[in-house]
């Protein structure tokens, strides 16, 4: 008979999980494994609500095996560390991720895009190497191997600075590895909730041009005054984007909902990329002609290495970039979830762990 969570592990944890499809989350008892020779063990101050987080809980992608602790934007303070551990001392600021573990010997491991391995471990609703199941952010306190531990400078708030750990590294691995980071160019944003206001930050710190291209007029005057985007264009306003064919190295696409293509392929310039980084439940339809008519390129990127990811949090500190968010308390989660369907955050919802996450 298996072990329920609460006696899986020695070190006893707690924290909120969804049971079912409703997705409603409330307190849970589970346990973490002891700190190992390899581990780092930390407080978790604060953790972000990703979109990806709702898609588990109701499990819109077919996938969810309950119950759940969700939450891969994890930050706090390291309480110990493990004899083999070199890196990190007890006290530092770090966070984890998306994932807290990986095979580390393949050919992907080894070019240090840990994040596509195929034996990639999820930092929640996976499977540990033992066996177990790992729980995300949504909780006290985090163990893993201190390869997946990312150092977070001491100039960044943790609030501020958990969603790099997923929408962030989502969005700066995907304009560096399409070329889309050379100053001078210009990249349409599709989209402007966590992930296309990160864009935002991280592409005009490169010195690219940014044009925001959203379904929402209302929220232009934030894109331009706020951010700082160099353009607006309404994708329904056929007028202006017709005027605008043609101009864009490349558009980073971060919509999770199903909706047209066709019109971002025409904005493109010879050459141009489309990157896809949102994840809609439903398929959508694909064009071969636009493509074929101008040489150009769909793709997709998913979060990034752990060299990556310090590299993201080190260049995310020089340019003063951090999340735009709300602090909630954790018994506000389940209305959090609600609110992000209908998409009504700017930008992040980050959960005060330390503050409001009381034992039962």
């Amino acid at each position: 008979m298996a072990m329920s969570p609460e006696n899986e592990h020695p070190v006893k944890a707690f924290g909120w999980a969804a049971r079912d499809t409703s997705g409603h989350l409330s307190p849970f008892k589970f346990s973490r494994r002891a700190t190992g020779e390899n581990d780092v063990t930390f407080k978790v101050l604060y953790c972000g609500i990703c979109h990806s987080d709702l898609h588990s809980i109701k499990n819109e992608w077919g996938i969810t095996s309950y119950p759940i602790v969700p939450g891969h934007e994890i930050v706090g303070v390291i309480t110990e560390i493990g004899t083999k551990v070199t890196k990190f001392k007890v006290g530092d600021k770090v966070g984890v991720g998306c994932m807290v573990g990986s095979c580390r010997s393949c050919a992907n491991c080894k070019d240090d895009l840990e994040n596509y391995c195929p034996k990639m471990i999820l930092s929640y609703g996976a499977k540990n190497n033992d066996g177990t199941t790992t729980y995300g952010g949504y909780s006290d306190i985090m163990v893993s191997d201190e390869h997946f531990i990312i150092k977070i400078p001491d100039n960044l708030p943790l609030d501020g600075s958990a969603p790099l750990l997923c929408a962030g590294i989502t969005v700066y691995s995907s304009l560096k590895y399409y070329g889309l980071n050379k100053a001078g160019m210009h990249l349409g944003i599709v989209g402007l909730g966590g992930l296309g206001h990160m864009a935002v930050k991280f592409a005009k710190a490169m010195g690219l041009k940014v044009t925001i291209i959203s379904t929402s007029p209302n929220k232009k005057k934030e894109a331009m005054d706020h951010l700082g985007a160099d353009a607006f264009l309404v994708s329904h306003n056929t007028e202006d984007m017709a005027l605008a064919m043609g101009t864009m190295d490349g558009i980073i696409d971060t919509v999770s909902a199903v909706h047209a293509l066709l019109p971002l392929f025409n904005l493109l310039k010879i050459n141009g990329k489309l990157v896809m980084v949102g994840a809609p439940q439903k398929p959508l339809e694909l064009l071969a002609f636009p493509l074929l008519m101008g040489r150009k390129m769909v793709g997709g990127s998913c979060i990034g290495g752990i060299q990556e990811m310090q590299e993201m949090i080190d260049f995310a500190a020089k340019h003063n970039i951090v999340a735009d968010i709300e602090l909630i308390p954790m018994d506000y989660v389940n209305t959090a979830m609600e609110r992000l369907s209908k998409a009504d955050i700017k930008y992040r919802f980050v959960i005060d762990i330390t503050n409001s996450l009381k034992p039962f």
